[in-house]
């Protein structure tokens, strides 16, 4: 149970502060994709400590709460309670105690452990250290063991663990000894613990003396230098109303885990781990702080999928908080399955099934519009319906009306883009031809509909909200319309090559789907119409109608606030300013660089970075990504030290609710994808890295049509060095340059990086 000494792979927290404690509880949360615990810590102290632990199970959702009908993720039971008297009372907090105080999350293997010395009123004490995880390798398993020391003797200790099921809104079916099981009431979808806790006085198994239903306790009289540890197995199963008891599969998964010993379970655990790293680590020299940005970053991606269940995704805060009540934005395709698809392609896969069988809700939302093909949920549960609210309470305490649900349309083809990426970084041709097509056509076939055509001769998508959430009821948004041209053109390719490659599918397809030839020409008149708001004089993109008419605030002389820009200059200027709240065209900008011919990347770059306030942690990632791009390393560098911050800065409050997953991925993506300029054409990789000066290297691993390659960029003259581990030989361009790749020896190239270069 020793921690990993490396200070890279760890965060560390001396001490207590109350203030901190409920956003060090998202900061150590842990989490295998299918259950997730808040950083909590060992012992309860009789509803003293500030924070306390929070499970949290994918998938399972309920409509209890304060605002009915709309799903929300529901908090499991606390598995990991205890409670600890000594002398009959219990600890507490004191000053003294809190110096002594350390919790560790040890993200290279996956764990969080604590230590310190805690203290009751009568200062009778007690020296203890813990450790808890959720395994990786088998992910119904959590485990929690704590280790405790006395000093003194004659103590009369009580020790207590239990299973908090108090106010969680979830209702009771079954309770025995070890073995609960609950139910959500608006879904049916049932939740199983299997429990077994055990308890070793110097190495010697005391049976408890008090055995509830969920609940073990245990009283001696202490002597000096005792050594006492608490083992806690448990094993968490979900199952819908329509599928078999979960306890029997709990029962099951607990058996298991007894059979191989907590030993052996962690050994497994900490070797999944061991694999992810090695698929997944990004190493720069020269940065410690970027260094550990980036691990906290991976820690929680590789937490936070489950290739094994295809009918739940990621939601905005993952499993280590429930802001958002759980819901699946855009943040997924866009800014999460780039790594999956790079790094963990099975965990990708599983991502975008989720969207395949959520395609239903997607259909009915369309139609209930009054336009055709499949409208995906801006906010997404279990179903696919749309679960986006209609009202939040706003800074000012004033309910305001939310219209992302209705008007935030561009999911669908941020959804079509993730779909087409992984198929083209993965050539999983299964995948194209058993969902991915069918997501392709039905969002182009929206779009289709969407986009009317008007006398001016051009396709008009009118009253939607693109990234850029300060401006609402725009007519065509440059990033919503152009990504649904780029939507229905990949859709008319895919229906081409489907057709020739796979004719018996397409006949099943097309059929399916009533899709003709005379549809097919109809999407690309639209696709050939629609407005996209460039200027090829200026060669800037209107980021909507009338953008450029509106007042032009100069942001720079607002980068002391507080406070969101929106708050500042209040919600009716700021919609009719050039304020933007994050990146749009430059999100486009980054998502389709081949859009901006000549130097109208530059161009617009420079035009919206300007009259960007970031008010949204998704912002700052595509800025970076786009800045190192077009060459400027240093800018790039500092959105992504800001974008870092989040999650590990303990300046910023706003993390209760829960990492920032998409933030996360985005400091991924600002070093793959931006310093490393990793990108792809249709038959090859491409890099054209631009570094910071601090950087002195970077070294990161990605997958490639089941090519595994290692790849190291070095400064003070870039070296760029490629090792391909596995797989056949392939065309890989580097700064302009195209070399072909085996295993039979590294690639090694010496270049000087090209300004401006986006690949």
């Amino acid at each position: 149970m020793r921690p990993t000494t490396d200070s890279s792979w760890i965060v560390l927290e001396e001490g207590y502060d109350a203030l901190l404690e409920r956003s060090r509880a998202t900061r150590f949360a842990i989490s295998n994709g299918f259950l997730g615990v808040r950083g909590a810590r060992a012992i309860h102290r009789g509803g003293r400590w500030v924070g306390t632990s929070r499970t949290l199970v994918a998938g399972l959702f309920d409509t209890a709460g304060e605002e009915p009908g709309i799903p929300r993720l529901a908090v499991a039971p606390d598995w990991m309670k205890v409670r600890i008297l000594l002398q009959g009372e219990p600890l507490i907090h004191h000053v003294d105690d809190a110096t002594g105080q350390e919790r560790i999350l040890d993200m290279r293997r996956g764990a969080v452990l604590g230590k310190g010395c805690l203290s009751n009123a009568s200062a009778s004490g007690v020296r203890l250290r813990s450790f808890h995880m959720t395994s990786l390798s088998q992910r119904a398993i959590g485990m929690q063991i704590i280790l405790l020391e006395m000093d003194q003797g004659g103590i009369e200790v009580t020790l207590e663990a239990s299973i908090d099921a108090v106010d969680l809104g979830l209702l009771s079916d079954r309770v025995e000894h070890g073995l609960s099981v609950w139910r959500a009431e608006s879904s049916g979808t049932r939740l199983a613990i299997a429990t077994t806790v055990s308890l070793q006085i110097d190495r010697r198994l005391v049976p408890s003396a008090v055995c509830g239903l969920s609940q073990w306790s245990w009283k001696w009289t202490s002597i000096p230098g005792q050594v006492i540890c608490l083992a806690r197995t448990v094993a968490v199963t979900r199952a819908s109303k329509d599928d078999i008891d979960p306890a029997r599969s709990a029962q099951d998964a607990l058996e298991s885990a007894q059979i191989q010993g907590w030993p052996a379970v962690v050994a497994a655990h900490e070797r999944a781990w061991e694999h992810r790293w090695a698929c997944s680590d990004v190493e720069v020299e020269g940065d410690p702080v970027a260094q550990q940005a980036l691990r906290f970053a991976l820690y929680h991606l590789n937490g936070a999928a489950n290739p094994a269940d295809e009918h739940v995704s990621i939601a905005a805060r993952a499993l280590t908080g429930d802001d958002y009540h759980g819901h699946v934005f855009w943040d997924t395709e866009i800014y999460l399955l780039p790594f999956y698809t790079l790094t963990w392609p099975q965990a990708a896969r599983a991502l975008l099934m989720y969207r395949f069988h959520t395609l239903g809700g997607a259909r009915e939302k369309a139609t209930a519009m009054g336009w055709q093909g499949a409208l995906y949920a801006w906010e997404s549960a279990d179903t696919g319906a749309e679960t986006c609210p209609s009202q939040v309470v706003g800074p000012d305490r004033k309910l305001v009306d939310v219209n992302c649900g209705k008007q935030e349309q561009h999911i669908s083809a941020d959804i079509a883009y993730a779909v087409w990426q992984y198929w083209q970084i993965t050539g999983d041709d299964g995948f194209l031809r058993e969902a991915g097509a069918e997501i392709l056509l039905e969002t182009a076939r929206f779009w289709a509909s969407r986009a009317k055509m008007e006398p001016d001769g051009h396709c008009h998508i009118r009253g939607v909200i693109g990234p850029d959430e300060y401006h609402e009821s725009i007519d065509d948004n440059a990033f919503t319309n152009v990504m649904a041209r780029w939507n229905i053109r990949r859709a008319i390719e895919t229906a081409a090559l489907v057709s020739a490659r796979w004719p018996e599918s397409w006949r099943r397809l097309s059929g399916q789907l009533k899709l003709d030839e005379a549809e097919l020409k109809r999407w690309g008149v639209v696709a050939e119409a629609i407005a996209t708001g460039f200027d090829s004089e200026s060669g800037l993109f209107e980021q909507f109608a009338g953008f450029f008419t509106l007042e032009d605030i100069d942001v720079a002389a607002y980068a002391g606030r507080s406070v969101p820009i929106d708050v500042v200059l209040g919600r009716e200027r700021t919609q009719k300013s050039q304020v933007v709240k994050q990146a749009d065209v430059v999100a486009l900008l980054a998502l389709l660089p081949a859009e901006f011919p000549g130097d109208a990347a530059a161009r617009n770059f420079e035009y919206y970075a300007s009259r960007c306030g970031h008010g949204s942690s998704l912002s700052r990632a595509m800025h970076g990504i786009v800045a190192a791009r077009l060459g400027d390393a240093e800018t790039a560098v500092d959105f992504f030290r800001k974008t870092s911050a989040i999650d590990l800065d303990d300046r910023h409050a706003a993390i209760e609710g829960g990492v920032h997953i998409a933030s996360l991925g985005g400091i991924w993506m600002m070093a793959v994808l931006g310093f490393a300029g990793l990108s792809f054409g249709s038959d090859h990789l491409a890099l054209a890295p631009t570094l910071p000066a601090a950087w002195k290297s970077l070294s990161f691993t990605v997958q490639w049509r089941s090519r595994y390659l290692k790849i190291r960029i070095s400064e003070p003259t870039t070296i760029v060095l490629i090792a391909m581990e596995a797989g056949d030989p392939m065309k890989i361009l580097v700064n302009g340059e195209m070399f072909t790749l085996s295993r039979v020896e590294p690639l090694q190239v010496k270049i000087k990086p090209l300004a401006g270069a986006t690949a």
